[in-house]
């Protein structure tokens, strides 16, 4: 089994792990045109468990959210490249809006999210802090965002 896992799979390494007491960190999004900005973000919530699991939005959930022109990578590239990361132990698809239903199956230890959010706002803090995990916000590299960077590439063919 590689690290693109079926979420049936990833389940039955929670099992174990919950049996070994190691903690779990989850955070999801859609990671398209992967950047600085991620690494380091993906870097820092690692930096909070002994796994980090991230939950990644399959294109036709990132289509409803970001619009019909995206994602503008497809989902399985875009899984390769979060896996290949060091700090990355497992990547899961979810095909919803939002991960609350992968985060009620996993239950990780520790729900990380931008610090952008506020608490309250993030999918799944109330099942986690209801199970005794913890929420955290994680600071965002200023200047970095996919947004940015496909409007740079926009205004660069305008030129």
């Amino acid at each position: 089994m590689g690290r693109i896992v079926e979420l049936n799979d990833l389940l039955a390494m929670r099992k174990e792990w919950q049996h070994y007491g190691t903690k779990v960190a989850f955070t999801n999004g859609c990671f398209d045109l992967l950047h600085r900005g991620h690494v380091e973000y993906l870097q820092k919530v690692r930096e909070l468990a002994d796994v980090l699991v991230v939950g990644l939005n399959t294109d036709a959930s990132v289509q409803r959210l970001k619009g019909p022109q995206r994602p503008i990578t497809p989902q399985e590239d875009r899984a390769v490249v979060i896996a290949a990361l060091e700090c990355v132990d497992y990547v899961v698809f979810f095909d919803e809006d939002t991960p609350l239903n992968l985060i009620r199956a996993l239950q990780p230890d520790v729900l990380a999210k931008g610090e952008d959010y506020q608490i309250h706002e993030i999918v799944g803090h109330d099942i986690v802090q209801a199970a005794g995990g913890r929420v955290e916000r994680i600071p965002l590299s200023k200047g970095r965002s996919t947004s940015e960077i496909i409007a740079k590439i926009l205004a660069s063919q305008k030129a």
